[in-house]
């Protein structure tokens, strides 16, 4: 699409800040403003996120200098990581203030275009402003945007959408979130009052097609299973900067304690030749341990901790300060891997095997993030077998293989949570919301059957000892229609998403009773008053240990232990597997 097609503000402020639209937004351009349906897969720093919604700002802006810029929400956003929607409302923002600032000077009025994130860290404040005055753009998770398609208010809002983002959706295409995903995308379109353009986004997927028939849902898929959508493939992968580093002593079965301090003294001395170190783990525990570690050879304030059990402020203070290079390294589980622009990182270390050919290119990728920069990873194995399958990674990076994505037919569970949502919201009949169901890619061989069963079961409930319970909707067998029974929307915005609960404690911090993030449940009740743990990289100590909360107050530097969080380290994939019983075969 030639930049001439857009609007001059937007021509304006594009040639002020690039020198050229990059393959991705080239060729992906075109398909979006004509409202067609758009797989972009490119390489991380190749300018995806702008390639899906520069023609969506387009848009935008010129329905409000016609002063036709509806009130209700037109884009809907969504990421499977709260931090990537909050990096993308801050990339966003800039460059509609420096757009605003282009019309100034070209005389032109700017129209006020509002951008929020709903997600689970959304206050109750902000979750109130957003129903009285919905924003054009809304940056959203799965799970909040099935709990904005089940209330009343998010309906409203979400009635008007006329395009549909989800970025990093390789993240959601193999697990049950996807499955969740497809099944409100299909609610989405259902309310809508005109079509949904579907823009799907990701550096690593294969098969590409079959990420694209996800995307556009079993209607928009041809008999012979092409999806109707542009595919816009420019590639995984880009020149990387990709070494292995080995202890001085010879790797055994398990990590002694002499190959752990070699391991944080080799990554301290790293951190001190860079701007700023991304350190990769995969659990909670070591993410606490590995930063504590560094902090005692690098100093107070060097170094920053991040995961999904620390409160929404750490965590957004410690991706502000890794932007704006105020930290050294951070030190960090999946909860950064997924397409965050931190434009100051220029190394990452992997400790441990990320188990994922996918995984590591994610990580990886988080270093060098611009156009023309070369990612720069360094993998640290600390056991034989670790070394084994950062060899087999290795290998498999070389020669540009990926994992292979696999969609788990139609989870059961996955369609009573949407069902009884659905149902909540309006009366169905049973046929129509059969076929609403199998709209959705994942669902598009359910058999009548199982769903007959899945709505017999929230029809009539299950049995227990105090009698028949979780009964979440009337069936009229006669006429076949669905109805909610009480209780039934509470139940749906209770309890839907596909990420198991965990029966973790909050962390209170005293006396000024300040969320500081969650322990596990077995790790609280082992704890006594006066023990000291660590968690955001700081020392606590325990007041005492409450119901569901644990009181702390600051322990001024005493030496902690590490808390554990339980079912976390991922498995390995299939194609890894390969590559490393291929290796293994070789020797």
């Amino acid at each position: 699409m030639s930049l001439s097609l857009f609007h001059p503000i937007i021509q304006a402020w594009f040639e002020g800040r690039f020198a050229s639209p990059t393959e991705a937004q080239a060729l992906g351009w075109p398909a979006i403003a004509q409202g067609r349906h758009t797989l972009i897969a490119a390489p991380t720093g190749s300018g995806k996120t702008l390639a899906a919604f520069l023609a969506c700002l387009d848009h935008l802006v010129r329905a409000g200098l016609e002063g036709k810029l509806p009130e209700g929400t037109q884009v809907v956003y969504v990421s499977p990581l709260r931090a990537l929607s909050n990096d993308i409302q801050r990339n966003l923002s800039r460059p509609l203030s420096e757009m605003r600032e282009v019309a100034q000077q070209l005389g032109y009025p700017f129209p006020d275009i509002r951008i929020a994130v709903r997600t689970g860290d959304t206050s109750a404040r902000e979750r109130r402003a957003m129903a009285k005055n919905p924003p054009h753009i809304l940056i959203t998770t799965p799970e909040s945007l099935f709990i904005l398609l089940t209330s009343s208010s998010g309906r409203r809002a979400l009635s008007s959408v006329q395009t549909l983002i989800v970025d990093e959706i390789h993240a959601l295409v193999g697990n049950k979130r996807g499955s969740h995903l497809s099944l409100s995308a299909e609610r989405l379109c259902a309310l809508a009052q005109g079509p949904v353009t579907r823009i799907g986004l990701s550096a690593t997927q294969r098969p590409i097609e079959k990420v694209a028939q996800f995307m556009v849902g079993s209607q928009a898929v041809g008999a012979g299973g092409a999806p109707n959508c542009l595919i816009v493939d420019a590639g995984h992968s880009r020149p990387v900067d990709l070494a292995l580093e080995l202890p001085q002593g010879e790797l055994g079965p398990i990590a002694t304690h002499e190959l752990w301090d070699h391991t944080v003294d080799r990554i301290a001395e790293l951190v001190k030749g860079h701007r700023t170190t991304l350190v990769f783990v995969n659990t909670r525990r070591l993410v606490e341990r590995i930063a504590h570690q560094l902090t005692l050879r690098l100093g107070e304030g060097e170094v920053a901790a991040h995961h999904g059990s620390l409160s929404q402020a750490t965590r957004q203070a410690t991706e502000q300060r890794l932007k704006q290079g105020q930290r050294r390294v951070c030190v960090a589980t999946a909860s950064l891997e997924l397409g965050i622009d931190i434009g100051a990182v220029d190394l990452v270390c992997q400790v441990g095997s990320p188990r994922s050919i996918g995984l590591l290119l994610q990580r990886i990728g988080r270093s060098g993030h611009s156009l023309g920069a070369t990612p720069k990873g360094r993998l640290f194995p600390l056991t034989r077998d670790e070394l084994m399958e950062c060899l087999a990674l290795l290998r498999a990076v070389s020669k540009n293989q990926l994992d292979r994505l696999s969609i788990p037919p139609w989870p059961l569970d996955i369609l009573a949570q949407q069902a009884v949502a659905e149902c909540a919201c309006k009366e169905w009949g049973e046929e129509e919301l059969y076929q609403l169901v199998r709209r959705a890619y994942p669902y598009q061989d359910l058999p009548r059957e199982r769903y007959e069963q899945v709505i017999e079961m929230l029809s009539r409930g299950v049995t227990s000892r105090e009698g028949r319970r979780s009964a979440y909707l009337y069936r009229d067998t006669t006429h076949h229609r669905l109805r909610a029974r009480r209780g039934a929307s509470l139940a749906a915005l209770t309890n839907g998403g596909a990420i198991p609960d965990t029966a973790d404690y909050d962390v209170i911090a005293e006396p000024e009773g300040i969320f500081v993030g969650r322990v596990n449940e077995d790790f609280a009740v082992e704890s006594l008053r006066g023990d000291v743990f660590l968690l955001g990289n700081t020392s606590w100590r325990i007041r005492r240990v409450e119901s569901g909360k644990v009181r702390v107050e600051d322990a001024q530097g005493a030496s902690p232990s590490v808390p554990f969080w339980l079912g976390e380290a991922p498995g390995r994939t299939l194609e890894l597997s390969q590559e490393l019983s291929e290796l293994r075969e070789e020797r």
